[in-house]
C-alpha cells in the first residue's frame, strides 16, 4: 500500500482542506488498512486503500464539523449542456495552476472529490463507484456536473481579471 501513498495523501488533502488534518488522516488509514488487511482480497490496493481514506476523511469531518450538504440537482443549474468548445480551449490555455487549485477548492464536496479521484488520480468510473459507494451511472453524472461546474467557475474567474476580453 505504499505506493498509494501520494493519492492517499492528495484525496485527504483535498476532502479535509487541511495538511495537518489530512497527514493525521492518511496514517489514520494506514492504520485501519493494516488491521483490516486480512479483507483485503486482491489486485488494485489503489481503491481500496483510498476507500478506507475517504471513510476515516468523512468520519472526521462529521466528528468535527458539519459537512457540506449535498449538491442538490437543480435544473437550471446542472440540466444545461455548455457546448462552446471555444470556452474549453480558452481555459486550457489561460486558466494558472492556481486559479484551477482554487477554484476546485471552492466546488462542493461531492464534485470535488469526482474531480481528484479520477481525474488527478486517475481512478476509472468502475474504481470511483467502488471508493464512493455509488452505482458507475451516479459518478458519470457527477463527474460530468463537476466539470461543468468547474469550467463554469474558472470562466467567471477569468472573466472578472479579464472583462474586457469576453
Amino acid at each position: 500500500m505504499l505506493p498509494h501513498m501520494d493519492a492517499a495523501y492528495n484525496l485527504a488533502r483535498w476532502l479535509m482542506r487541511n495538511e495537518h488534518d489530512a497527514r493525521d488522516s492518511v496514517q489514520d488509514a494506514y492504520l485501519r488498512a493494516f488491521k483490516a488487511y486480512d479483507q483485503f482480497r486482491g489486485g488494485d490496493g489503489k481503491p481500496w486503500l483510498l476507500t478506507i481514506v475517504r471513510n476515516v476523511c468523512y468520519s472526521k469531518l462529521r466528528k468535527n464539523r458539519a459537512v457540506e450538504p449535498p449538491n442538490v440537482f437543480d435544473e437550471t443549474e446542472h440540466g444545461q449542456v455548455d457546448e462552446r468548445a471555444e470556452t474549453a480551449e480558452r481555459l486550457r490555455r489561460e486558466v494558472s495552476v492556481e486559479h484551477l487549485n482554487a477554484t476546485l477548492a471552492e466546488l462542493p464536496e461531492a464534485m470535488r472529490e469526482m474531480i481528484v479521484l479520477h481525474d488527478l488520480e486517475g481512478l476509472s468510473y468502475r474504481e470511483i463507484a467502488t471508493v464512493v459507494g455509488i452505482p458507475l451511472g451516479t459518478v458519470m453524472s457527477r463527474l460530468a456536473r463537476a466539470r461543468l461546474r468547474l469550467q463554469r467557475e474558472l470562466m467567471q474567474r477569468l472573466a472578472k481579471e479579464t472583462p474586457d476580453e469576453l
